[in-house]
């Protein structure tokens, strides 16, 4: 691709005019297209985990959870993108003009990645948090038992708990159901990361590249 074709700003209407016919799934903000990169087998299997054990609890339920093939779009900024998981409760509302684009979740799940674990925390929650309907929003690890939820107040603040351990619960009080670690991770074989990056050693003094 060129550069002035890189440059290129896109409107809303061309953007899913693209994304419809397109391959792969792109975020679009303020004229921008910017391509998700494919996730990796053990995001993929959180991810799944996920599904089933949000469809196992809202099962009979009004809220009804869906994977990331749904499009979302946040009216106050014109952030589009595929959350991984998420759930709405009642009538899905759309975007104007569109009937594929959503706008009212009740709940955001994000697998956090390393590419993308400051995005989900910073700019894109930044970007959740102006949806009215966003009651929770969940931050689910790919390197250890671990979930972060966010749950708005009616202060309007964000109140941050955290489910840790395979034997550990999360009650997510805008569903008005618990999920259960053991099932979210089942299956899982975690790579942990290290605490400090190891530094470089002298192979011929065997002295580290510390200063």
């Amino acid at each position: 691709m060129s550069v002035a074709e890189s440059a290129r700003r896109f409107t809303e209407t061309e953007y899913l005019e693209l994304e419809r016919r397109a391959e792969f799934k792109s975020e679009f903000f303020e004229g921008e297209v910017f391509a998700m990169s494919g996730g990796t087998p053990l995001h993929s299997q959180i991810a799944t985990n996920l599904a089933a054990e949000f469809r196992n609890q809202l099962k009979g339920k009004r809220c009804v959870p869906y994977n990331s093939d749904l499009r979302m779009k946040v009216q106050a900024t014109g952030l589009v993108t595929y959350p991984d998981l998420s759930v709405a409760c009642g009538p899905l509302q759309f975007a104007a003009g569109t009937d594929d684009t959503v706008v009212n979740p009740t709940v955001v799940v994000e697998v956090l990645s390393d590419s993308t674990e400051a995005y989900d925390r910073g700019r894109k929650f930044e970007n959740y948090r102006r949806m009215p309907s966003l009651r929770e929003y969940l931050l689910v690890s790919q390197k250890e038992p671990r979930i972060e939820q966010f749950v708005r107040q009616e202060s309007g603040q964000w109140l941050l708990q955290e489910a840790v351990g395979w034997d550990a619960a999360l009650s997510l009080p805008s569903l008005g159901i618990t999920i259960s670690l053991a099932e979210v991770f089942a299956g899982v074989e975690f790579v942990p990361s290290p605490i400090r990056t190891p530094t470089r050693r002298n192979t011929e003094t065997g002295e580290d590249g510390r200063k």
